[in-house]
Parts: C-alpha cells; sequence; structure tokens
C-alpha cells in the first residue's frame, strides 16, 4: 500500500458516539476529583493549568471499540525553528519515558502524551496529566531562551490573533 493510501484510507470502523460521550464522562469525572479547577467545553474537551502549562484533554475516536484520550500542551509560540531546535526536540523525544514534542502548521512547539480511553484509571489519566505539564512547565524556558518565542501561559489574544 503506498503511504498515500494508508495515510487518507480509514482503518477501521468510525468510533461509535456513545464510546465518545461514556469516555467524556469517565474522563470529566475524573477531573472534577484531582483537578477542580478544570474548564469543560461541553464536547469532550477539558482544560486544566498547572504552572505555566495549559493542558488540553480531548477524547477523540480511534476505532470502533476504543476511544483515544490526548494530553496535548502548547509550550512556546514563535520560536526559531532551526535545525539546532528540532535537534533537541527529538532528542528529548528519545529521552523522555512518556509523549513527545510535536510541531504545528504555524511554528508552535507542543508536547503530547494519548491514552487509550475505554478502560483509563485514574492514576493512569493523573500520569499522563501531570507529565504533559510538568514537561511543558520546565521545557517552555529552556526552548525560549534556545530558539526565542512566547511560553503558553505568556500569550495574550492579540499574540494568538496574530498568529
Amino acid at each position: 500500500m503506498a503511504t498515500q493510501d494508508f495515510l487518507t484510507k480509514s482503518h477501521g470502523d468510525a468510533t461509535p458516539e456513545e464510546l465518545l460521550k461514556a469516555t467524556a464522562v469517565k474522563v470529566e469525572e475524573m477531573l472534577k476529583e484531582i483537578y477542580p479547577d478544570y474548564t469543560s467545553f461541553g464536547d469532550g474537551s477539558f482544560t486544566i493549568t498547572q504552572g505555566s502549562s495549559v493542558v488540553s484533554i480531548i477524547v477523540r475516536p480511534f476505532t470502533a471499540t476504543e476511544t483515544c484520550v490526548e494530553c496535548t500542551a502548547n509550550v512556546v509560540y514563535g520560536a526559531e525553528i532551526s535545525p539546532a531546535i528540532m535537534k533537541f526536540l527529538l532528542r528529548k523525544n528519545a529521552e523522555l519515558h512518556f509523549g513527545g514534542f510535536g510541531l504545528l502548521f504555524d511554528g508552535t512547539i507542543t508536547f503530547s502524551y494519548s491514552l487509550p480511553g475505554m478502560h483509563l484509571d485514574k492514576e493512569e489519566f493523573h500520569t499522563a496529566v501531570q507529565a504533559v505539564a510538568i514537561i511543558s512547565d520546565y521545557y517552555d524556558d529552556e526552548i525560549v531562551v534556545a530558539a526565542g518565542g512566547k511560553r503558553a501561559v505568556d500569550m495574550n489574544i492579540v499574540d494568538l490573533e496574530a498568529s
């Protein structure tokens, strides 16, 4: 199968809406207990703030019998994306136990960690959210020093609209 065909081909049946809703309910119950100051957007997406990190938690479709809980933080906006910073991020991906750095279409550096959602337990979920928050909070300062840009917590609506 050609690479393009693999990327565009559907791999199995769509995730049923009831599985997505059940996972979102489970995630929200855990957030109420662990992070009572969370924000819910009512569509299976949530955020928590810890240190300089804002972690988005989104319930996504995966397979006909499984959902995905994706925990992501935008780490730095507007950094100079040079070969040196790319090498740094790839090396960190090899060193870190869970999750990985990524790069959005607009140059935003992210950190994310995804988990299967149907059998998600509280400790596993808490570890994932904490890993994203702690790693993002730690590395945002290092990345800004090395490549410029702004940490997510330093952005305001004018900055976001300009990007």
